[in-house]
């Protein structure tokens, strides 16, 4: 019941300022495609420039940014940073919308399905 009362109430505008700000960082495909990999496990800058397509000096500051915002954190390991997304909602709403949109994606390329009947006997 405790749970019904608090999905009822409307959030405060500091959280609903919060999460448009998340919203808004995760608005840019580069910085979307930036959590989608690192919702797929860690990495440093040079892994994500490969895997997302971008010049590194772009992928750090699209980093720098996601870090700034909480989004992602790092760490260092040795000469390199490590890049995480170490909060599971986070990653649960990327891969949520992500996902749903590749899969319907994919449904629609398939084509519409078919039914064909054979012609007896």
């Amino acid at each position: 019941m405790a749970k019904e009362a608090r999905e009822s109430e409307d959030p405060s505008a500091d959280v609903l300022a919060e999460a448009a700000a998340a919203f808004g960082l995760l608005a840019s495909a580069a910085r979307l495609h930036i959590m989608w990999a690192l919702a797929q496990g860690e990495s440093d800058v040079t892994h994500l420039a490969d895997r997302v397509g971008g010049a590194l000096p772009a992928i750090s500051q699209h980093l720098t940014k996601l870090r700034l915002a909480g989004l992602v954190r790092s760490r260092r390991e040795g000469r390199r940073q490590v890049y995480f997304v170490d909060d599971p909602d986070i990653v649960t709403v990327v891969r949520l919308m992500v996902g749903q949109l590749a899969d319907r994606e994919r449904n629609e390329a398939a084509g519409p399905v078919r039914l064909v009947h054979g012609t007896g006997a």
